[in-house]
């Protein structure tokens, strides 16, 4: 996988990369990183920042490095996060857990950085990866050694399979977390409990903030706000009001308004 700078062109990126945004670009890791991590990513600083650095919960958790800030990690959130204090041109780059990965790749209760940002540093003091993960690298050099130490921790660490099926079968807004564990061989209380370690919050939240993302897909594809009541149906939600709560609570705004912050004109 190479990196050929800071504003490489999509031929540059090996396997080839998905342009979400302007400055923001994903791409699939190595297969053996696949069963754990959604993605690498790469964001740059606009001079002129739009949506406001709005970060919305996605039941995932990153391993990131910022160009003059060295790295960290951020945890699961269940609210909106606002980004700052990044200088316009600086590059950062990050490892996406898959929900319900990032607690058995990082070997700690992921309800410990619960919308959290946390110096690397402290998360893994044992491991001494903030060392090689220093503010003044190069992004490609950072995208290297974040796999390196992701490869790493993962040959290390013990996968909750039975957790990783129970994430995917929580996609399904209509799964009762009662037949979810039951799928899954554990009881409700012990779902709970892997849930909550594993990816941050219980089965209840992350199944809430799968569908939020179901709808937030379906909002970025829409060139215009789509019908509220239909877009409720077909994600998950009871009615268009319940859409509009659950908007507000994990976006911190109407479905019109976040529709306008992720298409600027």
């Amino acid at each position: 996988m190479r990196l050929t700078g800071v504003r490489p062109s999509p031929a540059s990126w090996v396997p080839p990369v998905a342009w979400l945004a302007p400055g923001y670009a994903e791409w699939r890791p190595p297969a053996a990183l696949r069963g754990q991590v959604a993605c690498l990513w790469l964001s740059v600083i606009p001079d002129r920042p739009q949506g406001s650095g709005l970060i919305l919960p996605d039941g995932c958790s990153d391993l990131i490095w910022e160009q003059g800030a060295g790295a960290s990690v951020a945890g699961p959130d269940t609210g909106p996060f606002t980004a700052g204090n990044q200088a316009p041109g600086a590059v950062i780059v990050g490892i996406r857990f898959r929900p319900a990965a990032g607690g058995q790749v990082l070997g700690l209760p992921l309800s410990e950085l619960r919308d959290q940002r946390a110096p690397l540093a402290d998360v893994l003091p044992g491991q001494a990866a903030s060392t090689r993960l220093p503010a003044d690298l190069s992004p490609a050099e950072a995208a290297t050694r974040l796999l390196d130490l992701t490869g790493r921790l993962i040959a290390d660490g013990a996968a909750d399979h039975a957790i990783a099926r129970a994430a995917t079968l929580l996609r399904d807004p209509a799964a009762r977390t009662e037949e979810v564990a039951g799928l899954v061989g554990l009881s409700e209380r012990q779902l709970r409990r892997r849930s909550q370690a594993a990816a941050g919050y219980g089965p209840k939240t992350l199944q809430r903030v799968l569908r939020f993302q179901h709808f937030v897909r379906l909002l970025d594809a829409s060139p215009v706000l789509p019908d509220l009541a239909d877009a409720a149906v077909r994600t998950g939600y009871a009615d268009q009001p319940h859409l509009t709560r659950e908007c507000r609570a994990l976006s911190g705004r109407t479905p019109a308004a976040l529709h306008r912050l992720r298409r600027p004109a």
